[in-house]
């Protein structure tokens, strides 16, 4: 756990990294949804969310960590020429496809890497190479290609691009690559929006042994609620929300909307943690503490400062939170967003403060879980369902 917290919070300082650097809707166009299944990473040792999904002729099965934060989709292949970290499935050898090919470094869509992955692209004997590193120090380089893509037997997509990974390294924890599922061109739901029309959603299983699922071109359902895309974040891969406010028990704190509009928020699926600006985190705090007073208070770990020992119940009380955002669309967390547990003597508060008031919020995946959550990118907006997966 505290391994995961760790590499959580170099995701958030590189997704205030990059969004500190580059500081308006549609009708919802249905199409016809394909569904594959979504499980916890914790198997694997990742506090983030993983599919399989198909890759080559013949197809082989490999399972990648799925992001909303990121455009480049990757995957270790053979040879490994430097270096390459453990991973589930043996590693995709694109010399055994018949349908892999190499993009031209003159090709157009190489020089579309540098805003994908915020590196320019390089050149070896003709080849287009693409090289993406994270804030944690893990990266990914290697060659620029395409390939056969198969998210189902009757969705396939021929010349998918997507980084051949010969040198790959880090915290990626045996998942074979990621599926980027960001807002710019060479991400999956952009490559596949003749398809899909740039709508997809997901449902995040609340435990290791359930499964949730990861839907693309899903249509609107009547319980679904809209909320437009942050004008914030329209330059950047993320997907950015107008929070307006927060309810502790159906009582919505005072906080001045101000505070979350400032800085912005950004919902990612590759956050775990929901991080909030210090005077939001505050008052959450503080009311949840008010709530749940009957109980005893403990030490704190990690990013946790708010814990209690539950060891002696056999059942809890646990006040109701809910988050705001524009359009007057109000979403109540599940329960299992709204505590996490390193032991039952441990059970704390999942939420945490930004080190200022000037970064951006972050609405993270444990918030997420067991949530309808409709990304609708050519409407410009972002959907939220009740409680739905196990």
């Amino acid at each position: 756990m505290t391994e995961i917290l760790e590499q959580d919070q170099s995701r958030v300082n590189s997704i205030h990294a990059r969004l500190s650097e580059k500081l308006g809707l549609n009708g919802f166009r249905a199409s016809k949804a394909t569904t594959i299944p979504a499980k916890s990473g914790s198997t694997i040792g990742s506090g983030n969310y993983v599919v399989t999904i198909g890759l080559g002729t013949p197809k082989r099965d490999l399972t990648l960590m799925f992001d909303t934060g990121s455009d480049i989709t990757w995957t270790q292949c053979q040879p490994c020429l430097k270096s390459c970290y453990q991973q589930k499935e043996p590693t995709f050898d694109p010399s055994k496809s018949s349908t892999y090919s190499n993009i031209s470094c003159s090709s157009s869509v190489c020089s579309q890497l540098s805003s994908a992955t915020g590196i320019s692209p390089g050149c070896s004997s003709s080849t287009c190479v693409y090289g993406i590193k994270y804030f944690d120090q893990s990266f990914s380089a290697g060659f620029f290609g395409k390939e056969k893509l198969t998210l189902k037997s009757r969705d396939v997509f021929n010349n998918f691009l997507f980084g051949c990974g010969q040198n790959n390294q880090g915290l990626f924890s045996g998942a074979a690559g990621l599926l980027g599922l960001g807002r710019g061109p060479l991400s999956l739901i952009q490559q596949t929006a003749t398809k899909y029309n740039r709508v997809f959603s997901y449902c995040l299983p609340s435990t290791s042994s359930a499964t949730g699922s990861l839907t693309f071109g899903k249509t609107a359902s009547s319980s679904i609620k809209f909320t437009p895309l942050s004008k914030l974040t329209e330059d950047t891969s993320f997907y950015g929300l107008d929070t307006l406010g927060i309810a502790v028990g159906g009582k919505k704190l005072s906080i001045a909307t101000s505070v979350f509009l400032n800085a912005g928020t950004v919902i990612d699926s590759g956050t775990v943690i929901t991080r909030l600006p210090p005077v939001a985190y505050s008052a959450l705090k503080a009311a949840f503490k008010d709530a749940m007073k009957s109980y005893p208070l403990t030490s704190g770990f990690s990013l946790f400062d708010t814990c209690y020992d539950l060891s002696k119940y056999e059942t809890v009380s646990i006040p109701k939170i809910s988050f705001l955002f524009s359009g007057n669309v109000n979403v109540d967390l599940d329960v299992s967003g709204i505590l996490i547990a390193q032991k039952i003597s441990q059970v704390c508060l999942a939420f945490a403060g930004n080190s200022d008031d000037d970064s951006a919020g972050i609405f993270g995946n444990v918030q997420q879980k067991r949530l309808e959550v409709v990304y609708d990118v050519a409407g410009g907006r972002v959907g939220f369902g009740p409680a739905g997966c196990a």
